[in-house]
């Protein structure tokens, strides 16, 4: 009898499942996919829902899930870095080659009303707290005497996220870190009540059997309840993966669980997830085809966020004065596993100039982003390396931690100069008023109703509708009887937007005046008590 492997065996299970959005989800889960350098279909994307629910969170115009029709331009934005960057830099008294995030975690507390900051210092895990989120403290703990180190090493990268939905207070604070156990590397999973005081290891999933494993991360996916592992290995060494396509170097396996600290015991556990393709950019320099060295996530809103952290070379035997080249390039995910990647150029770069902290090695943080008024907060690491130093050694140190800050989903903006329309495809939702994240500073967007068969319902008449002019993230739209879209509430129907020379960045119906979304705010901000935009 054929023995097939532990993932082909659940696979033969029949799933399915109509997630918060109206996606249907059919078939095997995780879905069979065979990595290669040919760009994945994202199934939603070619076949929408009939019918969108657009209850949680804002819905941003990323890709064209919501568009049915427009005239319209599509623009991506990238973010700011800040003027005082690094943040969060070395100690050098205190900090030989790293204080920087290996993803780790920065997350805001509402319970300490702090910005919480986990992250590599050396081979240690060290902590640090902000007021503002600029200004940070490495402050003095018990754990190491004289020290700000919560969790002594060794260890590679780390994931740390902070459970605020969690309701044994023992598990509070969540992290899974690569180390190494009798001279073998293991994967660990730790908790703690208050993020400095750590468990011994609750579970160790060996990595003898998965090559490559120093960067895997954990991410928390609350849309469908699950703790995902973003599994790091590769086809290349001694050990690698026989079913992985020749070349195409690291990437990127799944596993889905309940509880974090279930852990894995071998690659057949695992479904092929995500790499690098064909669409992303080669580095000019290293003239090395690029590669997928981690994926972490968070949920925004009404997605799923992905900072891929994109290679582009050199090799480790071929680094000299310089580290090598990570940039993180942003995905979206509307279903959990399928991710669309429609703008290739980096959202937080390297720097061109020697000398830089941001000169190498630029890696994404765990917990993905914060909310701070308008603002997103992207904290990223990165590494000076060391110019001066003998070729080959020394290149990849002096990591530091930045910040790139970014309008409120600022991700990208419907556009045009001139008139033009975008009209959804048909929505559902329960709330009452409808809100936009625009600039119509120079112009104005207005809005209709209609039904799904294209009629304007009544009084729901762009007649009737009052022009928005101003710039905000938050601005209501209205129509002159003063009437709020009970009317409507729970029907089938479609909405017009009728914007002139201004950028409309996403729109939502909420159930109350002040404009929640019901959507998920990453890693929180200090306008949050919970994990989601209800006030």
């Amino acid at each position: 009898m054929l023995k097939l492997p532990v993932l082909s065996l659940l696979a033969l299970a029949a799933h399915s499942e109509i997630l918060y959005n109206g996606i249907r989800v059919e078939g095997p889960w995780p879905p069979h996919r065979v990595l290669s350098r040919a760009v994945q279909p994202v199934p939603y994307l070619v076949k929408p829902p009939e019918v969108i629910l657009i209850d949680v969170g804002r819905q941003l115009f990323v890709d064209d899930f919501l568009i049915q029709s427009t005239n319209l331009t599509r623009r991506f934005h990238k973010p700011e870095m800040h003027a005082q960057n690094p943040v969060l830099p070395r100690d050098p008294s205190k900090e030989q080659a790293f204080a920087t995030p290996f993803s780790d975690g920065i997350f805001y507390d509402p319970a300490l009303r702090l910005f919480r900051a986990w992250y590599r210092c050396d081979s240690n895990t060290c902590y640090a707290t902000s007021p503002d989120g600029i200004t940070w403290t490495k402050p003095e703990l018990d754990v190491l005497p004289g020290t700000n180190i919560v969790l002594p090493g060794p260890r590679d990268s780390a994931s740390v996220w902070l459970d605020l939905n969690e309701k044994d207070p023992s598990l509070r604070h969540k992290m899974m870190v690569f180390t190494r156990v009798r001279e073998e590397n293991a994967i660990q999973f730790l908790a703690s009540a208050d993020g400095i005081h750590w468990s011994e290891p609750l579970g160790v999933a060996r990595t003898y059997r998965l090559p490559n494993y120093d960067r895997t991360t954990m991410f928390f996916n609350p849309f469908r309840n699950r703790w995902v592992y973003s599994v790091r290995t590769s086809n290349v060494g001694p050990t690698a993966a026989p079913e992985l396509a020749e070349g195409i170097g690291r990437v990127r396996y799944y596993k889905e669980t309940s509880d974090f600290r279930e852990g894995w015991k071998a690659r057949e556990e695992l479904a092929q997830w995500q790499s690098a393709d064909e669409r992303d950019l080669p580095d000019p320099v290293n003239q090395v085809p690029p590669q997928l060295y981690d994926l972490d996530a968070t949920p925004y809103e009404s997605l799923l966020l992905g900072l891929f952290a994109i290679w582009r070379g050199p090799e480790n035997k071929d680094v000299k004065d310089r580290a090598k080249r990570n940039e993180i390039v942003l995905g979206y995910s509307r279903d959990g596993f399928h991710w669309d990647r429609p703008d290739r150029t980096p959202f937080i770069a390297v720097s061109e100039r020697r000398g830089d902290f941001n000169w190498g090695n630029v890696q994404p943080v765990g917990g993905g982003c914060l909310l701070v008024g308008d603002k997103l907060y992207f904290y990223f690491g990165a590494r000076r390396g060391n110019p001066e130093s003998t070729p080959g050694k020394s290149a990849d140190t002096d990591g530091n931690t930045g910040l790139a800050i970014l309008r409120r989903d600022g991700f990208a903006s419907m556009d045009t100069q001139g008139s033009g329309e975008l009209l959804t495809r048909p929505v559902r939702f329960s709330g009452r008023h409808l809100f936009v994240n625009a600039d119509a500073a120079l112009g104005s967007i207005q809005a209709e109703i209609v039904d799904r068969k294209g009629r304007v319902i009544r009084p729901f008449h762009r007649a009737n509708s009052i022009p928005v002019k101003a710039d905000g993230t938050r601005l209501e739209l209205n129509w002159k009887d003063g009437r709020d879209l009970s009317a409507v509430t729970g029907k089938d129907v479609a909405i017009r937007f009728l914007v002139t020379n201004a950028s409309l960045y996403s729109f939502w119906v909420s159930s109350g005046k002040h404009g929640a979304s019901n959507g998920y705010v990453a890693a929180g901000g200090p306008e949050f008590t919970g994990t989601q935009d209800s006030q």
